[in-house]
């Protein structure tokens, strides 16, 4: 478990010297260090680590540690660990939490899916696939529930061949936009379950010989900074990522101090970015 200590600003860090433990599935992305960076502004001291590789001993090692909490960043934890870190008296609280209704920061994940798919519904599209996330992760459920959701009041069926799961990943998304795009009757839209995923459907389109937006419409999610640069520019649900881990330190650094924050689940809003990424479709 791989480990680094960043400190808060010495004007808004909180004033106590107790560490915190900040864990990430991977520490290699830019929405890990947008959320990262949230939390190093709510005030924290926090040592990062990466779950990869976690051991089953992990709890113990942060109690021993001296930890003053921690936050868990889309990882899930077994119900010893949280037994471990009861029993220590250590707080946790989750960002963009795995499992259901922990005490937690998240996105509106479903809200911004359902806005994502209505664009697309509203450009013309009628066949959309949707590449999802881990099916055991929170907000890859969300999202997918959106998609549904969105397609279902537009009277639309939901196809099996055009729901895919993959891994957050560009390699994920170009795998299964390259299914995709094999179909018979391909679809005209792909809605991506994070940025990278969109990417990786970008350069499926591409090495299919397909351009777009004008043969294929793609949407991701996250609005991370490369979200701007690709070409063409992607249509996005921004997710305050930043803001979440914010609020999640605050959150953590009241129950440091013996306060038990109301609610316990929150939610900040999403919002679609269009960008060059989505246009109608085209006809052929």
């Amino acid at each position: 478990m791989s480990l680094l200590r960043m400190r808060a600003c010495p004007a808004s860090r909180v004033r106590r010297p107790e560490l915190v433990e900040l864990v990430f599935p991977a520490l290699n992305s830019a929405w890990a260090m947008e959320v990262m960076r949230g939390v190093v502004d709510s005030g924290l001291d926090v040592v990062l680590s990466s779950a990869t590789g976690r051991g089953t001993r992990w709890a113990d090692d942060v109690v021993r540690a001296g930890r003053a909490g921690v936050l868990l960043v889309t990882c899930p934890i077994t119900a010893a660990e949280e037994r471990v870190l009861a029993r220590a008296g250590l707080p946790l609280v989750h960002i963009d939490p795995v499992g259901p209704d922990p005490l937690s920061v998240g996105a509106t994940n479903r809200a911004g899916a359902v806005t994502a798919v209505k664009h697309l519904l509203a450009l013309g599209h009628r066949r959309i696939a949707v590449v999802g996330g881990p099916r055991d992760v929170g907000c890859s459920r969300a999202r997918v529930a959106g998609y549904r959701f969105a397609l279902g009041r537009a009277g639309l069926p939901v196809e099996p061949a055009l729901v895919r799961h993959a891994d957050f990943t560009r390699e994920g998304g170009r795998r299964e936009a390259e299914g995709l795009l094999r179909l018979p009757d391909r679809p005209t839209a792909i809605f991506a379950a994070n940025d990278e995923q969109a990417v990786g459907v970008v350069e499926a389109a591409r090495a299919a010989g397909l351009s777009v937006p004008d043969d294929l419409s793609v949407v991701g999610f996250d609005d991370l900074p490369a979200a701007t640069r690709t070409t063409p520019p992607l249509t996005t649900v921004r997710q305050p990522l930043a803001a979440m881990g914010t609020r999640a330190g605050r959150m953590l650094a009241d129950l440091i101090a013996g306060h038990r924050p109301a609610p316990n689940r929150v939610e900040l809003p999403t919002t679609l970015v269009v960008r060059s990424s989505t246009a109608p479709p085209n006809r052929w």
